[in-house]
């Protein structure tokens, strides 16, 4: 079993940007986790929707990296990256949704993911909010 990289470089590197802070970090690493766990949810979507799967991997993506970028921007620079987070966050929660209404996956497949995004999302709320 392999340990996962740690994201603790990020934060020592450049502890002066914009919203950066310890919990942004762990934000961020939390975004990482749920394309960890997607990533065989959207593998069995990709058999049989290729563009649901893709847009997914967009989505999904979409929310570590505006969490990263909030992460070096200032005040309300920061505040747009972390709602356009947010936003990328309800996209995903609705395509694994939508792939659970077409059949592709049961919801118990899919539940795990499903409480992370959830979990995920009140966090990303309240840093867009400070």
């Amino acid at each position: 079993m392999h340990s996962r990289p740690r994201l603790a470089v990020v934060t020592e590197a450049a502890p002066w940007a914009g919203m950066h802070n310890p919990q942004s970090s762990t934000v961020l690493q939390h975004a990482i986790e749920i394309a960890e766990l997607a990533r065989p949810v959207v593998a069995v979507i990709q058999r049989k929707d290729h563009d649901l799967a893709s847009q997914l991997r967009r989505a999904i993506s979409s929310i570590a990296l505006n969490v990263a970028e909030a992460q070096g921007n200032a005040g309300g620079n920061s505040r747009v990256r972390f709602e356009s987070a947010l936003g990328s966050l309800y996209e995903a929660q609705a395509g694994v949704r939508l792939a659970v209404a077409w059949g592709y996956v049961s919801q118990a497949a899919v539940a795990e993911l499903l409480a992370s995004l959830t979990c995920l999302g009140g966090r990303v709320f309240g840093l867009g909010r400070r």
